[in-house]
């Protein structure tokens, strides 16, 4: 009999395709996220669960599945699993990184870009009407931006995707500044990166690019007084996660000036509205789409697949998030079917 796997969200069909052949794969096919009672009630029989990063995975799930021995998030963020919980109970918990590095990084700088030349407000300019209704074709002061080439650019988070935003950044002759919990030798040397203290490196910056994980020291990180270090003709973009922002400290630096703008990806609360930050023009918004491409996305539905497969063969996933798991539970079905 094959264990069976319950995916809260459709993924790209490669890898369900994989995962078919090795489990009896259960969906939920709705769009929205799946309510908290269905969730408790489809993980009583799972041997193994495939989650996104918008479900909350602690003991209440953990009890509500006595089978279940490996949870595999469809993200490379994993702040919604409680990591610990699982590992004392011998539960695996593996992630997506890797595979979304280069989509993420690019769409840091797209957010980058977008900002600093205002191509927003310009897109709605054009596709209002209102360039026709001036009867403007050029002016040498509409919609003056930020320059990009040969600026600063600090990066807050120097793992796999700060790299690679920064890597991007050679491309602009672009001066990189970084800000990690330890420093990064190799990267510096490849990339010509400056370490830099939080405070100094917003001091310096044209442009901040978060891409931290969200952790106790990161909640909130950027703050009304971090803001106010920050050059008034400077950007923020976030692709990180949205509690590493202070939401109503951002929406006052945007309004005051402190800073010239910021770029968005994610917020404190998704699905998201927040009326007073919606309404400025100095902000460019998406809806939490940085690894949102083909490519991106079935890498992660093939990783997802691989790392339930190995763990079915009785090996250690690839992506395995908690190693010390391993001290706890040997990976395999055959291991105890129940706690």
């Amino acid at each position: 009999m094959k264990p069976r796997v319950f995916i809260t969200r459709r993924i790209p069909e490669n890898g369900i395709e994989l995962l078919r052949k090795h489990f009896e794969v259960e969906i939920w096919e709705d769009e929205g996220e799946i309510p908290r009672e269905v969730l408790l009630q489809k993980v009583r029989d799972v041997d193994a669960l495939v989650t996104m990063l918008s479900e909350r995975i602690d003991r209440e799930v953990f009890d509500s599945a006595p089978k279940l021995r490996i949870v595999a998030n469809y993200a490379v963020g994993y702040d919604n699993i409680d990591v610990d919980e699982a590992t004392k109970l011998g539960i695996y918990v593996t992630n997506t990184p890797d595979v979304l590095t280069d989509a993420t990084a690019d769409f840091a700088w797209t957010l980058l870009l977008a900002t600093a030349r205002r191509l927003v407000e310009a897109d709605n300019f054009v596709r209002s009407g209102e360039w026709k209704r001036r009867g403007i074709a050029w002016h040498p002061l509409m919609f003056l931006g930020r320059d990009v080439y040969g600026k600063t650019i600090g990066i807050v988070g120097f793992g796999r995707i700060g790299q690679a935003v920064a890597r991007r950044a050679k491309g602009f002759g672009i001066r990189i500044l970084y800000n990690a919990r330890s420093r990064k030798p190799e990267a510096e040397k490849e990339l010509g990166a400056e370490f830099k203290s939080l405070d100094e490196l917003l001091k310096e910056s044209d442009f901040v690019v978060l891409a931290v994980p969200l952790t106790k020291e990161t909640y909130h990180m950027v703050n009304e007084e971090r803001l106010k270090l920050m050059k008034p003709t400077a950007i923020l973009v976030n692709i990180a996660r949205g509690k590493v922002v202070d939401t109503e400290a951002l929406v006052k630096a945007l309004k005051e000036g402190w800073i010239a703008g910021a770029g968005l990806d994610v917020f404190e609360k998704e699905p998201y509205y927040h009326e007073e930050l919606f309404k400025l023009k100095n902000v460019v918004l998406a809806p939490h789409i940085g690894s949102a491409t083909f490519g991106a996305r079935e890498g992660m539905a093939e990783l997802v697949a691989r790392n339930l497969i190995a763990f079915k063969n009785g090996e250690v996933p690839p992506t395995l998030v908690n190693g010390e798991v391993v001290n706890v539970r040997k990976p395999g079905f055959e291991w105890g079917w129940g706690r």
